[in-house]
């Protein structure tokens, strides 16, 4: 059974697939945010601080999505190892993620993560310290267990792709006896997954996965990484730093991704922008991540309002520092649009998420 008999097949309309297109590069451009974030992390303030960093955003994610979305995925009544192992494969690949599932028995089943690693995406790879990989290890895939409330199950990671290795690699299982905190996670270098067989991989239950829901998980499952992920930074380097650092990740971002995202919106890639030109793009930007906008006139400058951040509106520990990811990701995508436009918000402090966020864009 290969990908595409996995999921419902549906001939979308013109309107529906320029849409999920959108989803896609906003989801596309989240991604890249989150791992040029670590990677800002690493490069700016070392090891040490980029591993406990990547543990935090998996902790979380692991205590606010895993038992949640199982249900929702049809696993609730499996084996805990097998529950644990099928989670990973199915929330995965929903969000775009090569990954593979080898079942062996009721207490051991496997996940492969094969190149090129979804998180590490192109040569980031080559700038993830083996640490940080492995924090994100501890950080999700040691806590199953604990989360199902079965301590007899872990997990044992037999490659990682940053280490050299073909793919991360591993498996869950159920022990005889509840393990220590140290054995929750463990490294078994010399063994090997059982071959992979695409016929036997588990389906989604597609009456309840229609494509529309599929698109928007997709873009989700990357959102939701920076949803994490910015909270995160302000509680672990403080506002001030981490609105710094999010904010050139952004701009970073932005502008290396605009000519793709444009492309996606099916918007002008060669000739600069006008400050209106770009006010009508981030108006479809700020469409497509499901939050309202409007265009006005204001002093010579354009004026787009967004009706809040609808990605942050129930983020744990939202702090304003947090609009930084925006105010960056925007900043970019609007000086490579025209490098003589300039976007500033205003308010540029103390702004919530539910609040309106006021994007001014100049031309100069």
């Amino acid at each position: 059974m290969g990908k595409a008999d996995r999921i419902v097949q549906e001939d979308a309309s013109g309107s529906e697939a320029a849409t999920w297109a959108r989803w896609r590069s906003v989801a596309n451009l989240y991604h890249a945010f989150f791992t040029g974030l670590i990677l800002t992390v690493v490069v700016r303030r070392g090891i040490p601080a980029a591993e406990e960093f990547v543990f935090r955003v998996f902790r979380r994610q692991q205590q606010e999505r895993f038992i949640a979305s199982l249900e929702k995925l049809g696993l609730s009544g499996l084996p805990p190892a097998v529950a644990a192992a099928q989670y990973h494969y199915f929330s995965n690949w929903i969000g775009g993620v090569s990954v593979e599932y080898m079942y062996e028995s009721d207490r051991k089943a496997w996940i492969r993560y094969p190149p090129p690693r979804w998180i590490w995406q192109g040569t980031a790879i080559c700038g993830i310290p083996m640490e940080v990989s492995r924090a994100m290890l501890r950080g999700w895939h040691a806590n199953n267990g604990v989360a199902l409330g079965n301590l007899k199950v872990g997990f044992v990671c037999t490659k990682q792709t940053v280490d050299g290795q073909a793919g991360l690699e591993g498996y869950y299982h159920e022990a005889d006896h509840e393990l220590s905190v140290d054995e929750r996670l463990v490294f078994a270098r010399h063994l090997e997954a059982p071959p992979f067989d695409p016929a036997k991989l588990p389906a989604l239950p597609v009456d309840a996965w229609p494509k529309r829901r599929l698109e928007k998980a997709y873009r989700s499952y990357a959102q939701e990484y920076v949803k994490t992920a910015a909270p995160v930074m302000v509680q672990l380097f403080g506002p001030e730093d981490a609105a710094h650092l999010l904010h050139r990740t952004g701009k970073l971002i932005g502008m290396q991704f605009f000519h793709e995202t444009a492309a996606a919106f099916q918007a002008e890639t060669v000739k600069p922008y006008t400050a209106a030109e770009f006010a009508s793009f981030l108006a479809t930007v700020l469409e497509a991540q499901d939050d309202k906008a409007t265009i006005t006139e204001q002093g010579g400058a354009q004026v787009v309002s967004q009706q809040g951040w609808r990605l942050m509106a129930d983020a744990t520990e939202y702090h304003p520092a947090c609009a930084a990811v925006l105010a960056g990701l925007f900043s970019g995508l609007a000086e490579a649009s025209n490098p003589h436009l300039r976007l500033s918000l205003a308010p540029a402090a103390d702004i919530g998420a539910a609040a309106a966020f006021v994007w001014m864009i100049h031309g100069r």
